[in-house]
């Protein structure tokens, strides 16, 4: 019974602990300068991919180097961001060569895949994530709701949370969402340092996000 109870207080001062831990780093908004940002940008099918694409058009080459994250089987965001940085690389005579990383992790979720099989197959990216995060050690990390993302976000907060690096989490919710957010969203609404909507609503909703107006 003693034994018991030493483990049972155990397990909750770390789990105390590690949530004390947790609220540190996501209300930690400690701002270093530096000349350069290593930028993880997780892509997604489709509109996603296009999306994040015209939001790095308005980033400057200081966001470098650029890490790419796409799911394994998404051949078209691959197309797309190779000729994305060919087209910014001859409009910037100063780069010598494109620096950028494409970088594949499993598929979180497929179209019309179940809830049951998604908790699984995201379990499975994830450990890829973590591996992929932590040699990377990026300094921000900007997604905009594919299902990639979540567990590259997750995998970034652990980062911070074991100590090893804060990575400012920068989540853009889709211009497709008008009244609600999409499930990457409300997972990481709570997690983001900072979460930018498109639209009024979604703001008056949210009140704690970010409103820029429409940026894609």
């Amino acid at each position: 019974m003693a034994s018991i109870l030493i483990l049972a207080a155990t397990a909750g001062m770390v789990a105390v602990l590690l949530a004390l831990r947790l609220w540190i780093v996501l209300h930690s908004r400690v701002v270093v300068p530096r000349e350069s940002l290593s930028l993880m940008a997780v892509a997604g099918s489709g509109g996603h991919t296009t999306e994040i694409l015209r939001l790095l058009e308005h980033l400057s080459s200081a966001y470098s180097p650029r890490h790419y994250i796409i799911a394994d089987t998404d051949e078209m965001s691959a197309q797309k961001i190779s000729s994305f940085e060919l087209k910014r690389a001859d409009r910037d005579p100063s780069t010598t060569f494109p620096k950028y990383c494409i970088h594949r992790i499993p598929r979180s979720r497929e179209v019309q895949q179940s809830w049951l099989s998604t908790v699984l197959t995201t379990l499975y990216a994830s450990w890829f994530s973590f591996p992929l995060t932590y040699r990377v050690k990026p300094d921000l990390v900007l997604c905009n709701g594919p299902g990639t993302c979540v567990p590259i976000c997750v995998s970034a907060l652990l980062l911070g949370i074991l100590g090893i690096k804060k990575v400012i989490i920068v989540y853009v919710e889709s211009i497709c969402r008008v009244d609600h957010l999409s499930l990457s969203g409300k997972i990481l609404f709570h997690l983001s340092d900072y979460f930018i909507v498109q639209w009024p609503a979604l703001k008056e909703k949210y009140p704690k996000s970010v409103y820029l107006g429409r940026i894609v």
